[in-house]
């Protein structure tokens, strides 16, 4: 709950005074001590974090001064209430505003009401995780959810009365938007120097925050200081700079289409029956997004094992990969659990891939002709006309998991985020995008669809178009 070289220090200050220190949350941890960190944003991250406890309550919530005074007298000293954060307790719900706290137990449209509140507190959740603060993230991104799930507007914080999820910073934002139009902390962060290099260096394939980060102290603000600083970049990064332009676009989804009956085919030609799925945004409605997702199986366990190699093997004898970088299935169900806890990171086998998409050309009065092949085009360079750099996620999956990973795969974030967490706390379930598991009964539980995992979860069905939590 602070930066990484203040809580090594930290750390080690403790250590040497006989304390003993976890660095990822277990059912050892007893305190957990925050630095410049709200409660609820504490509690919203203690929340995400899918562990095997289920005696959360026992874990002290503390303030950075309850440490000091223990490493003062060089043991645990009493807690007393000054040294405990201070968490919000759950609304009580008006008649007018019953909402559940759990996303996944209610109905979030693509298209809401509360656009501009929305976006604003989207944009500091962000650059929340620029700074590596989940906590704090993941308590904007759930007030935000709550708005967009809304049945009309908010005009007045009056409108928010009763409804769950909304903590003391995120009604600060939203008040003075409603007043003002704006939100000065929105304004600052998005012209924050900060801010926009993250945003601009994260938005490179192969770049993430912490990549990003150390680029930043080095003072890299933009993809094109890269050159001038003479940085050395690993294959993926090296095809995002090349194709940065293109990767920067949106998909539409008529390019998504477009590129399933690609995939399709390839995946047809190498293993007849097989079936491909377009999952992600795309799945929930949008109409466009940053990369494209498939996942891919067959109705006949076991034959999709070395499936993928084979499907690259046929889009590159047609020039049609950029760059692909494929990774071999990881998971083992017999040592999965209790092993190693649930986790939004699956280990199906998979491929990061950039297609080279060849877009229709447009012909007289508006209408288009069917896609060149690649060989078509002239010239064959980055900087060709007639087709566009996509990026493109490759998933197979067994069939005895594919409802998993079809609904870890479909999305949202904060959805999956959700259903984990009521998966935990709520019922003694670990769900992943492999599989689910009941804690109480010790068995893994099995489904043939999304339909099912909700019944076994104790949830009303969400279709995917209602996921955009």
């Amino acid at each position: 709950m602070m930066g990484a070289s203040r809580r090594a220090f930290l750390s080690r200050l403790s250590r040497s005074k006989g304390f003993r220190v976890e660095d990822t949350l277990s059912q050892a941890v007893t305190h957990i001590v925050s630095e410049n960190t709200s409660g609820e944003e504490v509690q919203a991250w203690l929340e995400s974090q899918v562990t095997e406890r289920g005696d959360r309550d026992t874990v002290h919530l503390l303030d950075i001064t309850w440490f000091t005074e223990s490493m003062r007298e060089g043991c645990p000293v009493s807690i007393e209430d000054r040294h405990r954060l201070r968490v919000p307790e759950p609304s009580t719900q008006s008649a007018g505003n019953t909402m559940d706290s759990y996303a996944c137990r209610r109905r979030t449209p693509l298209q809401h009401h509360n656009m501009v509140l929305t976006d604003a507190l989207q944009l500091l959740s962000e650059n929340a995780e620029f700074c590596e603060n989940e906590g704090r993230s993941v308590a904007f991104k759930r007030a935000s959810a709550v708005l967009k799930a809304l049945q009309g507007p908010v005009c007045s914080l009056e409108d928010l009365r009763g409804l769950p999820c909304l903590g003391e910073h995120s009604r600060r934002v939203i008040k003075e938007i409603l007043e003002d139009g704006v939100s000065s902390e929105v304004e600052c962060t998005q012209q924050s120097e900060k801010y926009q290099a993250m945003k601009a260096l994260t938005g490179i394939f192969g770049v993430g925050v912490k990549t990003a980060q150390l680029w930043f102290w080095e003072g890299i603000r933009r993809p094109a200081d890269l050159q001038t600083f003479g940085k050395k970049l690993n294959r993926a990064q090296a095809a995002g700079m090349l194709y940065y332009e293109d990767l920067s676009t949106p998909v539409t989804r008529a390019e998504a289409d477009l590129l399933q009956g690609i995939v399709g085919e390839a995946v047809g030609a190498v293993l007849p029956g097989a079936r491909i799925t377009l999952t992600g945004g795309f799945r929930r409605g949008k109409q466009t997004g940053h990369d494209v997702d498939f996942l891919i199986t067959h109705p006949e366990e076991g034959r999709e094992e070395e499936l993928l190699p084979k499907v690259i093997g046929w889009l590159e004898t047609r020039d049609l990969l950029l760059y692909q970088k494929i990774h071999k299935n990881s998971y083992l169900e017999a040592k999965e659990w209790p092993a190693r806890s649930a986790s939004n990171m699956d280990r199906f086998e998979r491929c990061f891939t950039i297609f080279k998409l060849m877009l229709p050309r447009v012909a007289h009065q508006g209408s288009t002709q069917a896609p060149r092949a690649p060989e078509a085009q002239e010239g064959g360079t980055g900087e060709s006309p007639g087709w566009k750099a996509v990026r493109v996620d490759l998933v197979v999956t067994p069939i005895s998991q594919y409802a998993f990973a079809l609904l870890g795969w479909t999305g949202s974030q904060l959805f999956e985020r959700e259903l984990r967490r009521w998966a935990g706390q709520e019922k003694s379930m670990s769900l992943s995008s492999h599989a689910l598991f009941d804690s109480t009964r010790r068995q893994y539980l099995r489904a043939a669809s999304e339909e099912e995992i909700f019944a076994h979860l104790g949830l009303e069905f969400i279709p995917p178009a209602e996921r955009n939590a």
